[in-house]
Formats: C-alpha cells, sequence, structure tokens
C-alpha cells in the first residue's frame, strides 16, 4: 500500500501548487507560497497524508507527517 502524500511545488507558470503525490494537475494554485503550504496543511491532517514542501529548485525543503505513526518508532 502506498502512502497518501500532498505536495507543495513550484509552478511552471509563478506562483505554488498544491499536488496529490502522484498527480499530474494540481488541486489548487496560490500565489504565494505560505498560503500553499497553510492549505496543503489542512488537506494532509484531513486524510492523515504526509505534506511534502518543495523549493523554487524542486527539492524537498521540508515534511510533515499527518498518518497514523507508531510510537515508539519501529526499528
Amino acid at each position: 500500500m502506498s502512502k497518501k502524500t500532498q505536495h507543495v511545488v513550484p509552478s511552471s507558470n509563478g506562483g505554488w501548487n498544491i499536488q496529490k503525490g502522484g498527480a499530474s494537475k494540481a488541486t489548487q494554485h496560490f500565489d504565494t507560497k505560505q498560503p500553499a503550504i497553510d492549505r496543503a496543511r489542512e488537506i494532509a491532517q484531513n486524510q492523515g497524508a504526509e505534506l511534502y514542501v518543495h523549493g523554487k529548485n524542486g527539492r524537498i525543503q521540508g515534511k510533515d507527517s499527518h498518518g497514523n505513526d507508531p510510537f515508539p518508532p519501529k526499528g
């Protein structure tokens, strides 16, 4: 079973998009990054998903887990 993910990624026409992991189309578009992060965090919390925030270069800058994380961690 693959993990559910939400990504905040730079848009090719400027601004920032929220995309579900594996999707080719954006769920929502924002002019600035912070509102996109805030909305993506809400979506991830509702879905129990991982949130990945990408930088302008496309690399992951940070992530948040909103899923059912086991505690204590395995390993």
